[in-house]
């Protein structure tokens, strides 16, 4: 690591400086462990009444007392993943105005905190389901068995074992990468356990590819548009104290601090809005399993969404009826098995699945018209009903990539109504979002010095400038956001960190190729690993359960 108190040699043009580093083992006021511990029990305590309460809104009969304990595991677990997720990721949001003097570290760290719980709170949610589908679509589906607690205990600690790894080593890793590495893994291993004459679904590949190019098409964003943004600011403002590192350990000019505690902001939001979901998403999935008739359907819906939902339903149903040739829409029960079959073996373009797909469209058109809304869908027929709607949705959602011909309005008819079946199945009650919140927001308090310390002094040979610190951070909150809206997840670690050494290359500043090897190791080596862990625990699980 270089002496960064020392004077380095500065690009062409720019003044040698000095620049200290900051304080970053300056204590909290005696008062904070005691705000922290309060914080953690609110949020713990929150998160039971939410759960009680929405069991009891709904006649929920009360859980075994050993059903009970393990739902409770499962949740500490999830919640647990966003606190690793909290410190391990977030230290990059503060490293530069950290390492700029902008703000004191304690304070940027509570700051960042603050920012990551509001960007949890504020979140769309559509993040949270994307890494869903990933999973084999039987997990999904019995979720509350014993297959399906071992893949949320196994994908959740696989996930959690490689981010403290890579922590300790002070190494920038993706826990983005990590988490879908194990589901990856937890896929493959349910693949390999099942009977030779049992179809699975393993993993969807199609789906996973996506995934995989955002995660690698992001932190070339990052170097590529960061170098590029700073290049533009040099040529669009002019004033040299915004391209210089600090001299001393006084916070820069007013304008600089604000632009570079905006960034921050933006990054600690973004982060929040985008990493808080996957926990979100993992946390319903382990509800819908073991509490199924509180939260495997959406009861925030409207009585007034009704009508339009039974009438989509119907006109599908006529689509697919259309393409059944001649055959009769078997009974319900059959109906799942044909549909979950076609499912796990990508073969949806076959009559008899257009008629099964035909026959549970119209069983929940006609269930919804019985019950009058999804909300008053009785605690029996809860779980059937929410099948039905994930095979439905899912099966729409691959029928474009089965060669099936439809009209622009066919398609736009089974669009509407995938939107729809995802309505009434895909909802984060609030007590969610809040105990997301708290765990990513009290994570980004604890543990953050390692990453700070490898973002901030092991990147470049030199120290970080204040425009390098915000051309960085804009990037990253502007990709970080745009997968958001998209339902893309994405890396704020390997973003940020690459649009740090992108900055550095495009200022003649010199890389640390020792730090820059490490970081691309760990994202060659990430989901490898993690597929090795989450399918290792899968299979010892299984066994276990």
């Amino acid at each position: 690591m270089s002496d960064l108190s020392t004077v380095a040699p500065s690009a062409p043009g720019i003044a040698t400086i000095a620049a200290p580093r900051p304080d970053l083992d300056r204590r909290l006021h005696g008062s904070t462990p005691f705000i922290f511990g309060l914080l953690l029990v609110s949020g713990i305590g929150y998160a039971v009444y939410g759960l009680i309460s929405d069991m009891n809104n709904v006649g929920q009969e009360p859980l075994a007392i050993g059903a009970f304990v393990l739902l409770g595991i499962a949740l500490l677990i999830a919640l647990g993943f966003e606190f690793v997720n909290g410190f391990h990721d977030t230290a990059n949001a503060v490293a530069t105005v950290i390492y700029t003097h902008s703000m004191p570290p304690v304070v940027a760290v509570i700051w960042s905190g603050c920012f990551n719980f509001l960007g949890v709170i504020l979140s769309s949610g559509a993040v949270a389901y994307s890494m869903v589908t990933l999973l084999p679509v039987e997990l999904i589906l019995q979720v509350g068995s014993e297959a399906g607690y071992s893949m949320i205990f196994a994908l959740l600690l696989a996930a959690i074992i490689w981010n403290l790894g890579t922590w300790a080593m002070g190494i920038p890793n993706s826990s983005s990468h990590a988490l879908i590495g194990s589901i990856i893994g937890v896929g493959l291993a349910n693949q390999m356990m099942a009977p030779a004459d049992q179809a699975t679904s393993g993993v969807d590949w199609a789906q996973a590819t996506g995934v995989f190019k955002a995660l690698a098409f992001s932190p070339l964003c990052g170097f590529v548009v960061a170098a590029l943004l700073l290049l533009v600011m040099k040529l669009v403002v002019r004033n040299r104290k915004l391209y210089q590192a600090p001299e001393d350990n006084r916070p820069p000019p007013l304008w600089i601090r604000s632009l570079l505690i905006l960034t921050c902001t933006s990054v600690s939001f973004a982060h929040g809005g985008n990493d808080g979901q996957k926990g979100m998403g993992l946390i319903m999935l382990i509800l819908i399993g073991a509490v199924p008739t509180a939260f495997a359907l959406n009861r925030t819906m409207p009585d007034s969404s009704t009508p339009t939902y039974i009438q989509i339903s119907h006109e599908a149903q006529a689509i697919f009826q259309a393409r059944a040739a001649t055959l009769t829409p078997p009974p319900a029960d059959t109906a799942r098995r044909v549909v979950g079959d076609a499912l796990k073996a990508r073969r949806l373009n076959q009559p008899e699945v257009f008629a099964a797909l035909a026959a549970l469209s119209g069983d929940i058109a006609e269930n919804v018209r019985n019950y009058g809304a999804i909300r008053h869908v009785s605690a029996a027929a809860t779980p059937n009903m929410r099948n039905d709607m994930y095979l439905v949705a899912d099966a729409v959602r691959l029928l474009p990539k089965e060669d099936v011909t439809l009209s622009a309005a066919e398609a736009g008819t089974l669009n509407a109504y995938r939107t729809a079946l995802n309505e009434g199945t895909r909802f984060i009650p609030g007590w969610v979002k809040v105990s997301v919140a708290i765990a990513l927001g009290l994570g980004t308090m604890v543990g953050w010095k390692r990453i700070v310390v490898t973002v901030g002094e092991r990147i470049g040979k030199q120290h970080l400038t204040y425009a390098q610190g915000a051309s960085a951070e804009l990037v990253a909150a502007g990709t970080i956001g745009m997968a958001e809206v998209w339902g893309l997840p994405v890396s704020t670690t390997h973003i940020l960190s690459s649009g740090v050494a992108g900055t550095m290359a495009a200022n003649g500043s010199g890389l640390q190729m020792a730090t820059v090897r490490n970081i691309a190791a760990a994202w060659v080596l990430t989901l490898p690993a993690a597929m090795a862990l989450a399918g290792g625990l899968y299979v010892i699980l299984r066994n276990v359960f």
